[in-house]
């Protein structure tokens, strides 16, 4: 098994993420910023990793970038997505960005389990915990639209 840093960790994710994008969009994400702490969206996609080490992987966006996130991915048009595609549409974006993750890491020799996907929706969302962790966190952007990607190791 290799061993992996935070810094090679968000890399490997966020690299996944930005790679989801494109495919998934055909929109030209990058990452603009690796801040230690990230404030959520109002929408978060998130599951957990379980493996060599344990963790969650968040993806957040606000409604507006959700939607045209949602109707690129689909090839309708913004107006036309309902609240369960653009869930949906969040939800599958974290589950590809797991999955080419899972293998970049399997790869290496390191292995990981998906669970299923979750999404919260909400204003002011904070994620803490009281155990002691490990975050990563990368702000990325294309344009005027956001996506906060938060990788959490316990």
């Amino acid at each position: 098994m290799k061993e992996y840093t935070l810094d090679k960790i968000a890399t490997l994710f966020s690299d996944a993420l930005v790679d989801v994008l494109t495919t998934a969009t055909g929109l030209g994400f990058s990452i603009v910023s690796e801040e230690s702490t990230i404030e959520l969206d109002d929408l978060v996609s998130f599951l957990s990793l379980y493996g060599d080490n344990n963790g969650m992987l968040f993806i957040s966006a606000n409604e507006a970038v959700s939607r045209k996130l949602c109707a690129s991915m689909t090839g309708g048009k913004d107006d036309e997505v309902s609240p369960d595609e653009i869930d949906d549409a969040l939800c599958e974006l974290a589950n590809m960005t797991a999955g080419n993750a899972k293998l970049r890491f399997n790869a290496a020799g390191t292995l990981y389990t998906l669970s299923p996907l979750f999404i919260l929706r909400g204003k002011d969302m904070s994620i803490q915990s009281k155990k002691r962790v490990s975050i990563v966190t990368r702000h990325l952007m294309c344009d005027n639209m956001s996506i906060k990607l938060k990788v959490v190791f316990y």
